[in-house]
């Protein structure tokens, strides 16, 4: 077996500017005008969980789709993932061993088995080549956040990304509250004016550990580096971006879903890892503060540790009043405009694959601009807390920091991740 790679070498893709980055996620909805109504055939690249709960929501968006083929580097995660698919759809899942893949190649016989969607879902540090080697072959993509774990690889997929749009392929990113009726609702309202001016914004992700480090103990004596991080991926921030890109990300994407999408001027933060972990090198908690014209700030704190308190929450304040969402029931406004949402749940991760699939079937191919910008956002947030300095949206885009280990990587290769990052020691890069 072997992992599922970074095909093209990153190292080679670190010269887009502002000027190139702000291009390309400016991308308008265009109908090319061809409507579908095929049966589509989807395959599943990465069968996990989050995986496996994306296929469900795809079968459920869509009556008039199966799926097709599957890839994952573990053997066993295929086959509880079609385990649990086919008892749900049965007839749809029409997957046999033929269009089962296993290896480093697994996503590429995906990819070439006949499927019209694919659906990215391994580790973030793969995003990249896997996203890019969909786009060549001409495939639709829903893609799971975050888009990357470091800015050479989110360039890639913004370049990939605007290839794909100019070739009529839809494109949804995974991050799941844009398509949330309810937030939706009070993003308008904000939108609309409702608040007035925003003059702050304070979000919350805490929750516990997603995924924890196994003890070394656990480890195989035939289990490679490379096998042994990918079975705790969380741990690495080559593979998982760090717990703040990989999941406080969807905070970060609602503060820059407010803010317009623009771009902060600058980001400081802190943070840390107080659960010890053996060989993992990412933080578990974070306080990042973003600045925005005017002195407007926004802080988003996140943390994965257990036996605390848990929340996940949005305060937004402005001048006219404050939008309060993740607490006390449904988002709600209080000030000059009293509101709260009063409206259905409209499924938000089904929500995300009903909208994939009527952009192909309507012909008008969808194209998220800001899952780039919103990952970007949460690098800036781990670059500031990693290093303790204060850091630009201009050293941002030009951070030429790359996680990933050597291009040849291969399954049984001895890797070891940069050691866990000192504020004040740590380079910004």
């Amino acid at each position: 077996m072997n992992p599922l790679p970074l095909t093209a070498p990153r190292r080679d893709f670190l010269k887009a500017g502002a000027a190139g980055l702000a291009a390309s996620v400016a991308f308008p909805h265009v109908s090319f005008g061809a409507e579908d109504s095929r049966r589509l055939k989807v395959g599943l690249i990465g069968c996990g969980g989050r995986g496996t709960g994306a296929a469900q929501d795809a079968m459920n968006a869509d009556s008039n789709v199966e799926l097709h083929a599957v890839a994952d580097v573990f053997p066993e995660s295929t086959a509880t993932s079609l385990r649990s698919l086919k008892e749900a759809f049965r007839d749809r899942v029409t997957v046999d061993e033929s269009r089962t893949f296993i290896g480093m190649d697994a996503y590429q016989k995906v990819l070439a088995s006949g499927v019209d969607v694919v659906i990215l879902t391994t580790p973030p540090g793969f995003r990249a080549g896997h996203f890019e080697a969909a786009v060549e072959a001409g495939k639709h993509i829903f893609c799971e956040k975050p888009m990357g774990v470091d800015i050479p690889g989110v360039k890639r997929i913004m370049a990939a990304a605007e290839k794909a749009h100019s070739n009529g392929q839809s494109i949804v990113g995974g991050f799941c509250w844009r398509r949330d009726a309810a937030r939706r609702a009070a993003f308008e309202q904000i939108a609309n004016g409702a608040i007035g001016d925003i003059t702050s914004y304070y979000a919350t992700y805490y929750t516990g550990p997603v995924k924890p480090m196994q003890p070394a103990s656990a480890r195989k004596a035939e289990w490679s580096d490379v096998e042994w991080q990918l079975r705790n991926w969380m741990n690495f921030s080559w593979l998982s971006g760090d717990s703040f890109v990989e999941q406080a990300v969807h905070s970060v994407d609602k503060v820059g879903w407010a803010f317009g999408d623009k771009d902060p001027l600058t980001c400081i933060a802190t943070g840390g890892r107080q659960i010890p972990a053996e060989g993992g090198n990412i933080y578990d908690h974070f306080s990042t503060i973003y600045e925005f014209p005017n002195s407007v700030f926004a802080h988003v704190a996140s943390r994965q540790q257990t036996s605390c308190d848990s929340e996940n929450a949005d305060y937004i304040r402005g001048t006219k009043g404050v939008c309060i969402i993740g607490k006390g029931g449904a988002p709600m406004i209080k000030g000059e405009t009293n509101w709260r949402y009063r409206g259905e749940d409209n499924e938000m991760y089904k929500q995300e694959h009903v909208e994939l699939y009527q952009s192909i079937r309507a012909g008008a191919p969808l194209n998220d601009p800001w899952m780039c910008h919103s990952t970007m956002l949460a690098i800036m947030g781990r670059m500031a807390a990693y290093t303790g300095k204060r850091v630009t949206w201009d050293q941002v885009i030009n951070s030429k920091d790359d996680l990933a280990p050597e291009d040849d990587l291969k399954w049984d290769s001895s890797f070891t991740p940069t050691p866990l990052p000192k504020p004040g020691v740590t380079p910004l890069t």
